[in-house]
């Protein structure tokens, strides 16, 4: 059974707020026409939503999300940039609700890392894509996420994340496994590409630390790590201080690799 590790408190929702088709997909962009039909599959709170069906003003943009509760923020981002060719539902990633050869192009920005079934959900993404249409994923590695200065805290963390989010059924060094998962899936015309995000300004820092802090002992995955056996209150505080003493350093650094594909379907 999969169980999304984050959930869907603030301080996870302060980072996919940040998110934009132009920092988080575009390796896609450039792929797309004005004419297209969209599935942004894994939508969240909508921001990528928005950006994309902006780029495809003569199509439209279906955005889904196993989640209700949180297709109400989409649809109400949506609403405040004046987007209105989008539409929401709530989907299975791994058994989507659509017939054959419905979409151009079928987007999913991490999701993969957090399915039990990665390649069934591939699979189902490039039967809902028409014949030369594109599949496109993108998935963090968070074994390769890298960070200066040292802070034993945060290794700790790390260590601690990994355990749990394979726990509830992912895969976190998903990025780099996409272009297998692809090929496992049917795909033969796979791009495979990287990108990453660096988080090292004042700000920059400060926003990252703390929301990941606050994320440490406040949400879903602070109750799996707990619940599992994983980590106790105790080390949590500690990972949640190590952050702090991360983004308080001037010297700080965090890059977040991600792992990209473009698929092509016959």
């Amino acid at each position: 059974m999969t169980v999304y590790t984050h959930g869907h408190h603030d301080s996870v929702l302060r980072s996919h707020r940040w998110r934009t088709a132009a920092n988080s997909a575009a390796y896609l962009t450039g792929e797309l026409r004005p004419e297209m039909h969209v599935l942004d599959l894994g939508c969240g709170p909508g921001t990528i939503t928005a950006d994309l069906a902006a780029l495809v003003p003569r199509g439209r943009v279906t955005a889904v999300d196993a989640q209700p509760g949180i297709l109400a923020e989409a649809r109400a981002v949506a609403a405040e940039r004046g987007v209105t060719n989008v539409e929401f539902a709530v989907a299975d990633a791994e058994a989507l609700d659509f017939p054959d050869d419905s979409f151009d192009v079928v987007h999913a920005h991490q999701v993969l890392q957090h399915l039990a079934d990665p390649v069934r959900a591939l699979a189902e993404m490039r039967r809902v894509c028409r014949p030369g249409g594109l599949v496109a994923a993108r998935d963090a590695d968070f074994p390769a996420m890298s960070w200066y200065p040292d802070v034993p805290a945060l290794d700790d963390w790390l260590d601690t994340y990994l355990r749990i989010a394979r726990a509830s059924g992912g895969e976190p060094e998903g990025g780099r496994r996409l272009p297998a998962w692809a090929r496992a899936a049917g795909f033969a015309d796979v791009t495979a590409s990287a990108s990453a995000w660096c988080y090292a300004s004042a700000q920059e820092r400060a926003w990252w630390s703390e929301l990941w802090a606050d994320r440490t002992v406040a949400s879903s995955y602070a109750r799996l790590a707990v619940d599992g056996g994983h980590a106790d209150a105790a080390a949590l505080r500690r990972f949640a201080a190590g952050w702090r003493e991360w983004g308080g350093s001037p010297d700080a650094w965090f890059a977040v690799l991600h792992g990209e594909v473009l698929c092509r379907v016959p």
